[in-house]
């Protein structure tokens, strides 16, 4: 059987198993100091869909919060 492997064969493989992988590196950072939740947020605002999902929560739940108050007020 006549098999040639090339350099360019065993150059890949070396360099597959030492991929850094980039993008992971802060939440891996994030993760050894405790700190995930923080990422997570500050992630979160900083996308501009995320903010203003975060601020129609924040807004609804407040309403709801009021209403809740007003309710028992009346109610109670």
């Amino acid at each position: 059987m006549n098999v040639i492997m090339t350099n360019f064969n065993l150059e890949s493989r070396k360099t597959s198993r030492t991929k850094n992988w980039e993008g992971l590196s802060e939440i891996d950072q994030a993760i050894r100091d405790n700190r995930l939740m923080e990422y997570r947020v500050k992630k979160s605002w900083a996308d501009p869909w995320g903010r203003k999902l975060s601020i129609a929560v924040l807004l609804l739940f407040l309403i709801f919060v009021g209403f809740v108050v007003y309710w028992d007020l009346i109610k109670g």
